[in-house]
């Protein structure tokens, strides 16, 4: 069923015209919270439909932020001529069900992380994407955050010679509370667990600022075995995505990573990356447990000095920021996304780089499985791969 009561003066066709990009909204957890503010400020954007399983919730969502059209089916949004692009945000098992149509129909697509189950599901989309010359993006936010962009910077710069060591801790306690309700996320075939909620970023900034990886050797574990399910009446109901995974990775040229990442542990320290070099130090972090982009600062040690913090210039900063700091960076990845469209080219990250991510992913669990270092094909190759 689809609500189509208000009439409206949006573009129309499968792709982009001059003039407001018209927005769907697929997925309304996070949707709401980062995609519809974030849409809704960006002057190009206009949100003109939105997606929920329940019509009836679709309406209310529709109705509370004052969005012209609610559907409860993928199919309505592929045939909106309203629609030229949509965000997607919705739990991971659905991604590649919901992406394909959208793609096939010529819709240009924002998509959350982790990009699909599997890299063949996000190989194929890719794939899709191409033939029809639509633009992607996913939301590695971590690229649009001033801190980030400015170490991106002083690394390219080569404040740290040649490195040595690049060591990644993001131990946070988001999962930490085992009376934490059961859902999609205890569920490894659901796409739940540390590894793809937070991995997939660590797999992208990876690549980004070092370059990619030659192979790697991971252990997955999971230390909340059980939570209560509240939809059976509060009965505990068994855990299997994990909570915690340590990661040694070794990038084409030789460099050595050392990566701890969990969401059960309590007073963890955040969400910190130091590099270590022939000719100095950088160390990027951030200990706030609430907003995982707030608070980051950026240190610097020239070899045999002391640290001390580095300046992020003006122009690096955000021209406004919310209470809620996903969505400032959210906003510049919009901006991507949409200058993009308009010059009808593909943009970083894109499905490519959500690929590669899940690439990496899916080799971390291989690893685990086996026991053994895993090594990572020439992506090109992988992507030329039937």
């Amino acid at each position: 069923m689809t609500n189509l009561s208000t009439s409206s003066s949006y573009p129309t066709g499968p792709n982009y015209a001059p003039g407001p990009i018209g927005v769907a909204i697929v997925g309304t957890g996070f949707g709401q919270k980062v995609h519809i503010p974030g849409l809704k400020e960006y002057p190009q954007t206009q949100v003109v439909a939105v997606y929920h399983r329940d019509i009836d919730q679709a309406e209310a969502i529709a109705a509370t932020h004052h969005i012209p059209l609610a559907t409860d089916a993928i199919a309505d949004i592929a045939k909106m001529a309203e629609v030229q692009a949509v965000s997607l945000s919705t739990p991971p098992f659905l991604h590649y069900e919901m992406a394909k149509p959208l793609l096939e129909a010529g819709k240009h697509l924002l998509l959350e992380k982790p990009t699909t189950l599997s890299a063949s599901e996000a190989k194929e989309l890719y794939r899709i994407a191409n033939a029809n010359s639509v633009v992607t993006a996913m939301d590695f936010e971590f690229r649009f955050v001033p801190p980030w962009q400015r170490f991106k910077e002083v690394l390219d710069d080569g404040y740290c010679g040649q490195i040595r060591l690049i060591k990644i801790d993001w131990l946070v306690s988001s999962r930490a509370d085992a009376s934490r309700p059961w859902n999609w996320y205890s569920q490894k075939q659901q796409g739940g667990g540390a590894l793809g909620a937070i991995g997939s970023h660590c797999f992208d900034y990876i690549s980004w600022l070092f370059g990619p990886v030659k192979r790697l050797c991971a252990s997955l574990s999971t230390a909340v075995t059980e939570r209560p399910d509240p939809k059976a009446g509060g009965q505990l109901k068994p855990v299997d995505a994990d909570d915690s995974c340590l990661l040694m990775l070794e990038l084409v040229e030789g460099t050595p990573i050392q990566v701890s990442l969990s969401s059960a542990t309590y007073q963890g320290r955040g969400h910190w990356v130091e590099v270590y070099g022939d000719r100095g130090t950088l160390v990027l972090g951030s200990d706030n447990q609430k907003d995982y982009v707030h608070g980051f600062k950026l240190w610097g040690a020239p070899a045999g000095e002391s640290l001390s913090e580095l300046a992020i210039p003006h122009r690096l900063e955000f021209s406004k920021t919310y209470p809620d700091g996903r969505i400032a960076p959210f906003i510049r990845v919009v901006d991507n996304w949409v200058r993009g469209i308009e010059a009808r080219r593909a943009i970083a990250p894109s499905l490519r780089e959500g690929v590669y991510s899940q690439l990496l992913m899916d080799l971390t669990h291989e690893s685990h499985e086996t026991g053994t270092w895993v090594t990572v094909p020439h992506f090109d190759d992988y992507l030329a791969r039937r």
